[in-house]
């Protein structure tokens, strides 16, 4: 059963027994975490996610905090456009598995199921720890502590059925070895597809001014001007969008407030990131430079 255990021994809030350190990086799950919170309140929500508010509930100040900043309905969007690529894979191959790098506190699982896809939640110890006070295992799903940086987490995939989608929402632009992670998923997974989020370098300037700024304990640290270059780690981009410009499947299905805000949000924030789908494509992919 997923929610906090009877032995956490509260209701709605989680006591200094039952708490986790995280790591700066890890922290920054907490921002997603408020956003769908947040959205999940609304009258016509982007999405709908009860686990989501529950969770926040549940660990209190930490997460409530982060509700004040003003871009959460860009990580809301974000998560929608994800959301659309993991349906249209299971649509396609409802058998498959889907990994998801750097789950930090995600939803996505609860929000997609469609009844059989194979799942595998990975992150850092830590933020495994944290997560499993709301998440068990089950048939179809586990929890894998386990860096994406590491190797081993990749012989666990491969005894989960194929097809496989592995999807990373907001996480390698703060790994500087992202690269070199891509291109090890690559050769593992031929003919496979992957998704993931890239930020430019004025982007990744301004997210690490933004965090000194405000003593945050992480920041972006890996830039990516064209996302076509990436192909060169064994990689063939097959859809790249901006945040404000999502695919007509998710725009036309968007409430009447995100279709009005998003021509107008475009030219000041559509070139902040990309979000791309990639099939992994080796053949004889160029060493990335360290």
């Amino acid at each position: 059963m997923n929610g906090c255990a009877p032995s956490c021994g509260v209701i709605g809030g989680v006591t200094d027994d039952t708490k986790v350190e995280l790591g700066g990086v890890q922290k920054t799950l907490f921002t997603t975490l408020a956003a769908r919170a947040k959205e999940d309140r609304k009258k016509k929500p982007v999405l709908r996610d009860p686990k989501a508010a529950e969770m926040a509930a549940s660990i209190g100040d930490e997460v409530t905090r982060f509700e004040r900043g003003t871009g959460a309905w860009l990580n809301v969007l974000r998560t929608v456009i994800f959301d659309s690529w993991v349906r249209a894979f299971l649509a396609e191959h409802p058998d498959g598995t889907v990994v998801e790098i750097g789950t930090g506190l995600n939803t996505r699982f609860e929000r997609v199921d469609n009844g059989r896809v194979h799942w595998i939640d990975l992150d850092l110890p830590d933020t495994i720890e944290m997560r499993r006070r709301f998440f068990e295992d089950s048939d179809r799903r586990r929890m894998l502590a386990a860096s994406v940086l590491d190797e081993d987490w990749m012989r666990t995939v491969k005894q989960s059925p194929g097809p496989y989608l592995f999807v990373s929402e907001g996480v390698l632009a703060y790994l500087a070895d992202a690269p070199q992670a891509l291109t090890r998923i690559a050769g593992e997974f031929p003919g496979e597809l992957i998704a993931f989020d890239t930020f430019p370098e004025r982007s990744v300037n301004q997210h690490r001014k933004v965090a000194e700024k405000k003593k945050i304990g992480a920041s972006l640290a890996w830039s990516v001007e064209n996302p076509r270059s990436l192909e060169r780690l064994g990689l063939r981009l097959l859809e790249s969008t901006a945040i404000t410009r999502p695919p007509r499947a998710v725009r036309d299905q968007l409430p009447t407030r995100f279709r009005f805000y998003l021509p107008l949000a475009n030219p000041v924030l559509g070139s902040f990131a990309r979000l791309n789908l990639f099939r992994t494509d080796p053949g004889e992919p160029t060493a990335p430079s360290s």
